[in-house]
């Protein structure tokens, strides 16, 4: 099989007409092509509006030796293929005393347990919030009253954060043991596309992901795995530096010697927990920033030259800068056709996400443009001040939209920082914080209203985050601008406060993935060791093939 390279062809395409395009790059008759599988699909439009699909292919070929002997020296085009075939370890011999807990159902915790399950080890999986059909009722439930669940919301529940999100499953983890093909594959067997396995930047959409990780779940049961629901780790029993049960609801022991710590980053009392049970952690960088929204037929103009991108679907971007004072300003979980969803977890506090469907159908374009940010910030050495940082800013943003969440014009917000930056503070604009009608003459911005599913109001946005991120967001929007026309329109809407984009804390582990507390394992984007739902489950994977190599399955 050979691995052909740089196939470019227009995006309105059909097989048959990939299969010439391969066999006219290869230089030999269609009918020498016997198998073609699509190893990577990406959009070229740098040519715009003429937009391009550039393919890697996998191409099974008549007389394979001779094709390969006309690119010697061109391998870059033409090479033979050499699959990564991901292999779950051989089982070690230790005997389990009790059987692995798994605290947390998000992608680290659910593909963990799946893996194991898979191979005999029927573990016990615990979610402090409900079954994803619930789940989801609690949380449409919050959008239309505002009344929240604080056990069952955006952050908690089964899925983890991931499942109200756009549900992109692209990561930057080097593949040299195909994890990621295993997990893409995983997703595929479950209910996803089949095209997740080749698309540069594939999603699933929150939709989609709510069923996978249903049928998921039900596979672990049926395997001998046991889920339990509204069932959180309130408590650990640790003896002579080694895990031996796990506490439930305040009240209830399941004794263990392997316990799976797939938290999520908002767990914020289990860290605690943690903490006074002297689990080695750390405060760790992170970001935050602001939810900012612009119409798609925009964003479509400026990627793809043309306001309907047709088969290719919405489109999406991704932008970096640096602030004058050294900060680094990105984009961060962009959401094609989406929403700004109201992703709170706590009474009194506001947090943003953004979600799209798997259609990616809506009107607005949304992503979070936000500032990296170090302990160094956070106004303490404790290894927990990363949290109270989060809070602040979500308390602030609560008491901006009392309950809702907080929105702003670009313009308004920008001249509140320019004034802060230049006079050091003291009067501000919050008369022109509604910002509702619009100021530049471009047909996409007007009437541009907010779309969120919770509800918002109109507030002064610049209150929430501390000065030096927002000078560094306004240095960044500006630089946004000049690569996309109209990023930084006086009319594109901010929404807030962006501030659970990763943990705030890194949970200490070695190189067998244990704490310093042996058989606890640390695991996933909770713990620090993730950034996303395709690397949380390539961590969870990770740490089941760790326990797997030392113990036999489940007796």
């Amino acid at each position: 099989m050979l691995r052909l390279n740089q196939v470019k062809i227009k995006t309105e395409h059909n097989r048959a007409q990939l299969v010439n395009k391969a066999a006219e790059l290869l230089r030999v008759p269609a009918g020498d092509i016997l198998d073609m599988k699509i190893v990577r699909q990406s959009v070229d439009a740098r040519k715009k509006p003429d937009l391009f699909y550039s393919y890697s292919l996998d191409v099974t070929v008549k007389n394979e030796d001779r094709v390969l002997h006309k690119f010697k020296g061109r391998e870059n085009l033409v090479c033979k293929s050499v699959p990564v075939s991901y292999r779950f370890p051989k089982s070690g011999n230790k005997r389990q005393e009790h059987r692995t807990v798994i605290a947390g159902l998000g992608p680290a915790g659910l593909f963990c347990g799946y893996f194991l399950a898979l191979h005999g080890y029927r573990p016990i999986l615990l979610e402090r919030g409900k079954c994803v059909e619930e789940r989801q009722r609690d949380v449409e439930e919050f959008w239309r009253t505002g009344v929240l669940n604080p056990a069952s919301n955006v952050q908690f529940g089964e899925g983890g954060a991931g499942t109200f999100s756009d549900g992109k499953l692209n990561t930057l983890v080097k593949d040299k043991d195909g994890r990621n093909a295993a997990v893409l594959e995983t997703f595929v067997r479950f209910g996803a596309k089949e095209s997740i396995c080749y698309e540069a930047k594939p999603h699933i959409g929150t939709d989609v992901l709510r069923d996978v990780v249903r049928n998921m779940r039900n596979e672990i049961v049926r395997l001998g795995g046991e889920v339990r629901f509204q069932s959180q780790v309130t408590d650990l029993e640790i003896q002579e530096g080694r895990i031996r049960a796990a506490v439930i609801n305040g009240n209830e022991k399941i004794p263990c010697e392997q316990m799976v710590l797939a938290i999520g980053h908002s767990a914020r009392d289990t860290f605690s927990m943690l903490y006074e049970n002297q689990v080695p952690m750390e405060a760790k960088s992170f970001a935050v920033g602001l939810r900012v929204e612009h119409p798609q037929v925009m964003i479509n103009e400026s990627q793809y030259g043309r306001k309907e991108p047709g088969k290719l679907g919405a489109a999406a971007y991704k932008v970096t800068a640096k602030g004058e004072n050294g900060r680094g300003v990105y984009s961060f979980c962009m959401c094609p056709g989406g929403y700004v969803v109201n992703a709170s977890s706590e009474e009194g506090c506001t947090a943003v996400n953004g979600m799209s469907y798997s259609g990616r159908n809506g009107s607005s374009a949304n992503s979070a443009v936000i500032v990296s940010v170090t302990p160094e910030d956070f106004g303490s050495e404790h290894p927990l001040a990363g949290i109270e940082f989060q809070r602040r800013l979500e308390r602030k943003a609560y008491e901006l939209g009392q309950g809702k969440i907080p929105a702003q014009r670009y313009e308004v917000f920008k001249k509140q920082v320019v004034h802060d930056r230049k006079w050091g503070g003291g009067s501000n604009v919050e008369e022109m914080a509604e910002g509702t009608e619009t100021s530049v003459e471009n047909n996409d911005m007007q009437a541009f209203l907010p779309q969120c599913k919770g509800g918002y109001v109109w507030a002064d946005v610049s209150k929430i985050l501390p000065k030096e991120c927002n000078e560094a967001f306004v240095d960044g929007m500006e630089a946004f601008g000049k690569q996309i026309q109209g990023f930084n329109s006086p009319d594109t809407i901010l929404l807030g406060v962006e501030s659970r984009t990763s943990s705030p804390v890194r949970i200490g582990r070695d190189d067998t993935l244990q704490s310093a507390i042996r058989g606890l394992y640390p695991c996933g984007e909770g713990a620090g060791y993730a950034g996303g739902i395709t690397s949380a489950a390539m961590d969870g994977l990770r740490v089941a093939e760790m326990i797997a190599e030392e113990y036999a399955p489940w007796q």
